[in-house]
């Protein structure tokens, strides 16, 4: 059959003419796995969607860290989260994780931490507040278990969220730290129980076990106690955060809205804490400024080194154009995105 382009076909319509070409049986486009998994924690079933990165596949040997998804059901935020870890396979940002995608039911429940006015919550949300360590009981006995029983995991592990879901990966990094490895909250809902994990935080981090975990926290352009609370987290990480906790603040207020923040922000996050090496190659032909992209011996000496994040630079893109010709197959670890307003993640 006669195929013709998008664009032939709007001019065609555009131009009254009459369109004889039409489109074959469509095919589905699959870009991951969704299983139905019952709970005997939370009652009932739970939908699990599972994207694997193209290397799992390519290389039967090796084993990734996996990327649990609050609010991670095929009708919520699991496909633009899945399209972030897509992009990483056409730009290398970044390096390849299991995305976990875990359907949200009554989430205002499962994800609000316990309050001592649960009827004044219940009026406002819509549900009952508290479900948060039995939630938490799930994941531990029964996603986590089932996941690494069944893929290739690491045994590494990070929680994201964003809003109510995000103050459910404080909560647990304050009240069951060791269960992740990183923590990514994206404008957590701090102004819950009238700030109390901000107003707290002192007094969880000095209890917080040894072990080494990350934390990444953003904000959009709320204000009021949601932004309140979390200034009064970061002051706590500022002052009492463990050597081994590594964190970062990196606000967008001045970006994106409460709305927005999410994707954007996924992807800054995911690059900070799975960055990838990479190198600044000459051009070649007439339009290179460099002739014949011949490369000098120490340029050669870079080149023949495997490049690892022990071994890489860190900088940026606006710094490798104002030096480029100095960086030529040095190893690299660019520092992309918005710049973080502090922490020690990186340093």
């Amino acid at each position: 059959m006669k195929s013709i382009t998008t664009f032939a076909l709007a001019a065609a319509l555009m131009l009254g003419a009459p369109v004889s070409a039409q489109l074959t049986d469509g095919e589905p486009l699959a870009i991951a796995t969704s299983y139905t998994v019952k709970s005997d924690i939370l009652g009932g079933e739970r939908k699990l969607t599972v994207r694997l990165p193209t290397e799992y596949q390519a290389e039967p040997e090796r084993r990734f860290p996996v990327v649990y998804l609050l609010d991670g059901g095929p009708e919520q935020d699991f496909i633009h989260i899945a399209g972030i870890a897509h992009s990483r396979e056409m730009n290398f940002s970044f390096e390849p994780f299991i995305l976990v995608g875990i359907e949200s039911v009554n989430r205002r429940h499962w994800f609000a931490p316990l309050s001592s006015e649960p009827e004044l919550y219940a009026e406002l949300m819509g549900a009952e507040p508290g479900g948060t360590f039995r939630y938490r009981d799930f994941l531990r006995s029964e996603i986590k278990p089932l996941v690494e029983a069944t893929f290739r995991t690491n045994g590494h592990d990070a929680v994201i969220g964003e809003s109510l879901a995000a103050l459910f990966v404080v909560e647990t990094l304050l009240e069951e730290p060791t269960l992740f490895d990183d923590y990514i909250a994206i404008s957590p809902s701090m102004w819950f129980e009238n700030m109390k994990y901000g107003i707290e935080a002192r007094d969880y981090l000095a209890k917080l076990p040894a072990g080494e975990r990350r934390l990444y926290l953003t904000v959009a352009n709320e204000g009021e106690w949601h932004r309140e609370g979390l200034e009064r987290l970061v002051d706590a990480l500022r002052d009492r955060a463990p050597a081994d906790l590594k964190w970062t603040f990196v606000p967008a207020d001045e970006q994106e809205t409460h709305g927005t923040v999410y994707h954007p922000m996924a992807l800054d996050a995911f690059r900070m804490l799975y960055p990838t090496p990479t190198r600044e190659y000459k051009g070649f032909g007439r339009l290179s400024d460099i002739k014949n992209g011949k490369r000098t011996a120490e340029e050669e000496a870079r080149l023949e080194q495997e490049c690892t994040l022990e071994n890489s630079r860190a900088t940026t893109p606006g710094a490798v154009a104002k030096g480029r010709d100095r960086l030529y197959y040095e190893c690299l670890v660019l520092e992309l995105g918005p710049t973080p307003r502090e922490g020690t993640l990186g340093k």
